[in-house]
């Protein structure tokens, strides 16, 4: 089935899109959308893809799924639309930022201008309904994601994967470790921002790694 999605990822996933596994997720979530409040709106399911091609991809951010309120989720992981209050773990993520460089100030929690710059800000499941945490996990999203990891690991080299707390690093598993570099650490939420989350220097790293592939670097 052909799924609205820029073109270089496209060419990478299209072996899946004709799955009927993902026909029958597909299905799932339409349903979702017809009877319940779903996060994000429809045209931002696959916004992570569509402003990171893959063929420009750099580093990839591992998150779990959509924040679930009102007009937060925007197809980040993280990230909130402009106009919206930063939740908790977003404002951890900036501190650690001004530990990496003290000079870093932000306006808003919308992070389009990393995936912009070649950052893959993916979440392991792509959408939920309202005010309901994990809803849609265990629906067919994280077959599809898996598939996304592997095919960056096997396709691409000298990729940054930050992953932030036990779900994420459990996708450690998916990554040539000999091609890529995997940052881990605790997550950046209240609960465990300071078990290792704070001066984790994850965003200096990935720079100094991609200056020495001869990539340029992220203006985080």
């Amino acid at each position: 089935m052909r799924v609205k999605i820029e073109e270089s990822w496209n060419n990478v996933l299209e072996k899946f899109f004709i799955k009927d596994y993902f026909k029958l997720l597909v299905q799932k979530i339409k349903n979702e959308y017809k009877y319940h409040k779903i996060y994000p709106k429809g045209d931002k399911i696959f916004n992570a893809f569509n402003l990171c091609p893959f063929d420009s991809l750099k580093v990839v951010i591992i998150g779990q799924d959509p924040y679930h309120g009102k007009g937060q989720a925007n197809g980040l992981s993280f990230s909130v639309e402009k106009n919206i209050k930063i939740p908790p773990s977003l404002k951890n993520i900036f501190i650690e930022l001004k530990n990496n460089y003290p000079e870093y100030e932000y306006t808003d929690g919308d992070l389009s201008r990393w995936a912009n710059q070649g950052v893959l800000l993916l979440n392991s499941v792509l959408t939920v309904r309202k005010s309901e945490p994990g809803s849609h996990s265990n629906i067919g999203w994280e077959k599809f994601t898996d598939f996304v990891i592997k095919n960056i690991s096997s396709k691409k080299r000298n990729v940054v994967f930050l992953l932030w707390g036990k779900y994420a690093q459990s996708k450690s598993r998916l990554i040539d470790e000999n091609k890529h570099l995997i940052l881990k650490s605790s997550h950046p939420s209240p609960f465990s921002a300071h078990k290792g989350f704070f001066k984790n220097f994850h965003f200096k790293k990935t720079n100094e790694y991609l200056l020495s592939n001869n990539i340029n670097e992220i203006n985080w």
